[in-house]
């Protein structure tokens, strides 16, 4: 199955509860080999960053075989609530 911006989507917000997420193809001609994502989960209340990307990294263990650059910005709803209002 290929990876798509819409299966990585789909999957965060089922594997994370991810409340918001977006995810940008950002090959050069969009052939899936690398992604941009935000993603916005009340599972990252209290957990350092690392731990935040591990979490994703886990949830896209399969995906990330098959992507050659993945680039993740990993918020709490509060922080996305904040950063939404500068």
């Amino acid at each position: 199955m290929a990876v798509t911006a819409d299966l990585i989507r789909e999957k965060l917000i089922s594997e994370l509860a991810a409340v918001h997420v977006e995810v940008e193809d950002t090959s050069p001609n969009r052939c899936a080999a690398s992604f941009k994502v935000l993603i916005v989960s009340p599972q990252f209340e209290g957990k350092p960053l690392l731990q935040r990307h591990r979490l994703v990294n886990t949830c896209l263990a399969n995906e990330l075989k098959e992507i050659h650059a993945f680039e993740q910005k990993t918020l709490t709803p509060e922080q996305w609530e904040k950063q939404k209002q500068q």
